[in-house]
């Protein structure tokens, strides 16, 4: 289907047109743009797929065109034909359910009719930007965030534009300053306030907007999760939900009496995330600004170890209330990027020891062009990335890329600035690569598996759709980072580790510990997936592993009977590793972003539950035996 292009008599010569269509449906739609009555216009029809001329027709003043903005220029000619009676019943219905009717018009025209529900979001959304006092022109961006208005990539084509009536700026303070340009790139007051809140006040712009898209794609991630089905995940009930958290806070209070006092913290002494993310030293950093030492809080030291991971932007409190429940030892924040190509920015809280480390080899690339030299041949010199952002469940999709593609197409030299910062834009929120001239690309699967660490193929075949393999790999640890923090573990068992792997995924702990080196003697996994423990049981027989493996798909299931058998049947367990569900921590979830409260998030609980039983079990059972030795001395 041919896409229609208006152009004015100064621009009919031939010359192409700088405005490019950024619509996100397939079929390009007819951009609407203001006209004097005195222009005349020429209507170019070029072909979608190959972008060449077929027609001029000229449109003369006396046509009627709708405006961005919603009003019509009426000429004496006739305005448009009939669309007929289905058209005229949707407009009145909705008419009749109080909407307006230019905006009713509008929304219908942008929509497919059969199609009511995206009609009535439009609607909605339309009615929004009407009743805000600056009509909130960018809102419609950030809903659709493909969508791109020519005029607003206009005014993006140079950052320092944004504030130059400093007659209007001069009295606002700097957090108002960045709340306003962020507010002009597209992005909602709310998502800039919330990655202010995260990242902190000092900020830079970079670090702000991949915050945003970090929680955008987040938020687009949830969308591919499965409805949960009650009846087969007790934890999903919510008076269920509560009874669990009860009990964990009171095993909290037992604790309090015991040394570990509940913290009331005020907001100057919350923890904060550090810059830059490199938490007790990573690997590029010389021995002398390593950390190698910490105080852990009495009762803390292992072993026991364990070693909990999430999300490092989460809501304000979530790791105070983490850190209170996991003895309050203070968490690691560490960025991936110092470790692969990708970044990924967590938070972890173990009672590990911290000298000692050191990072598998060989040393993964860092770089975008180390892990993949061929992209070199075809990058353009404006697209100045060198590290991907945060790898995630989903990938852009074909559609996206083609039109990516046909916009670039457009110019045979370097495309003009709003076009380079749309294509930039879209390269981050999606990890696209260049992998032709004008050709972007997202990573296949198997190079995803490589930057989380993971062996070639690792996800691939037994049925694994390759929707599952990205979801699988985007939800996982990254194994470098891991390892590097679980290296110290070697030295201390030599003769291989029991471990109780909780949320195990497809098995990024595991695989960090086998290419360390460290035996896995008996492992106890925990997971609710079914594609995730298909992943993790045929990588455990295809690496040949002697241990014994035990799965459970619920966590539910690992109660104090069943723990406490499982211990007493190989003496207990030397590391408890896990990373509970993210879903509700991570992104711009309006709906269920309810911090370690959300159905997902607060499985937190149950790791704290099983931790906190575990070391119960272990300190009884130690405590038997010495009751035991000290029986047969004086016998």
């Amino acid at each position: 289907m041919g896409g229609l292009i208006y152009s004015t008599d100064e621009n009919a010569s031939g010359e192409e047109s700088d405005k490019i269509d950024w619509d996100t449906e397939d079929e390009e739609e007819i951009q609407n743009i203001p006209v004097s009555s005195c222009s005349s216009l020429t209507i170019s029809s070029r072909d979608a797929i190959t972008g060449t001329k077929i027609q001029d027709a000229p449109v003369s003043s006396c046509s009627s065109l709708t405006l961005c903005g919603g009003e019509t220029i009426a000429g004496n000619g006739e305005a448009s034909s009939s669309r007929g009676s289905s058209y005229s019943k949707l407009i009145h219905h909705f008419v009749g359910m109080g909407f307006p009717e230019n905006l009713v018009v509008k929304a219908v025209d942008e929509n497919e009719e059969s199609n009511t529900e995206s009609i009535l979001e439009t609607i909605l959304a339309y009615t929004e930007l009407e009743s805000s006092p600056k009509k909130k022109q960018c809102a419609i961006s950030s809903q659709w965030s493909s969508d791109y208005d020519e005029s607003f990539l206009d005014d993006l084509s140079d950052t320092d534009s944004w504030f130059d009536d400093e007659e209007n700026t001069s009295s606002l303070s700097d957090k108002e300053k960045t709340l306003l340009t962020l507010a002009n790139m597209g992005y909602t007051v709310e998502e800039a306030s919330l990655a202010m809140d995260r990242c902190g006040s000092e900020a830079s712009l970079d670090e702000l907007t991949d915050c945003i898209c970090a929680a955008q794609m987040a938020k687009a991630a949830d969308a591919y999760l499965p409805e949960d089905k009650p009846a087969k995940r007790l934890y999903n009930e919510y008076d269920k939900l509560k009874k669990r958290k009860s009990s964990v806070y009171e095993s909290l209070s037992r604790k309090n009496q015991r040394g570990y006092e509940k913290k009331i913290l005020n907001e100057n002494e919350m923890i904060r995330i550090p810059k830059p993310m490199i938490g007790f030293g990573v690997p590029c950093l010389t021995e002398s600004c390593q950390v190698t030492d910490r105080n852990l809080p009495e009762g803390a030291t292992g072993p026991p170890y364990f070693y909990y991971e999430n999300v490092a932007l989460t809501p304000k409190g979530v790791w105070d209330s983490i850190s209170r429940f996991l003895y309050d030892i203070e968490p690691e924040f560490v960025d991936s990027k110092y470790f692969c190509a990708a970044a990924r920015k967590r938070g972890y809280i173990h009672n590990l020891p911290i000298h000692n480390r050191f990072p598998l080899l060989p040393l993964p690339p860092l770089t975008i062009h180390a892990a993949f030299p061929l992209t070199r041949n075809w990058w353009p010199t404006w697209d100045t990335r060198t590290k991907l952002n945060c790898l995630q469940t989903v990938i852009g999709s074909a559609k996206m890329t083609h039109r990516i593609r046909k916009a670039l197409e457009n110019w045979d030299r370097e495309p003009p600035l709003h076009v380079q910062k749309y294509v930039r834009d879209e390269c981050r929120k999606w990890n696209l690569v260049w992998v032709g001239r004008n050709k972007l690309a997202p990573l296949e699967c198997d190079e995803v598996e490589m930057l989380l660490g993971f062996p070639r193929n690792h996800t691939r075949g037994g049925g694994i759709s390759r929707t599952d393999r990205y979801k699988s790999l985007g939800n996982s640890f990254q194994v470098d980072t891991v390892a590097y923090h679980l290296s110290v573990l070697k030295d201390l068992y030599p003769g291989g580790i029991n471990l109780l792997s909780l949320f195990s995924g497809i098995g990024g702990a595991e695989v960090a510990l086998h290419r360390l080196g460290i035996t896995l003697k008996n492992v106890l996994s925990v997971e609710i997936s079914e594609v995730n423990r298909n992943i993790f049981r045929s990588w455990w027989e295809q690496t040949n592993q002697k241990g014994n493996l035990i799965e459970v798909p619920d966590v539910q299931q690992v109660d104090d009977n069943f723990l406490g058998q499982v211990m007493d049947s190989f003496g207990g367990f030397d590391l408890v590793v896990g990373g509970s569900p993210c879903n509700n921590l991570a992104g711009s979830n309006r709906v269920s972003r309810d911090g370690l409260d959300g159905k997902q998030s607060a499985l937190f609980y149950d790791y704290y539950r099983i931790l906190d039983s575990m070391c119960d079990i272990a300190k009884r059972s130690t405590l038997s035996s010495n009751i035991m030795g000290v029986k047969l001395l004086y016998s």
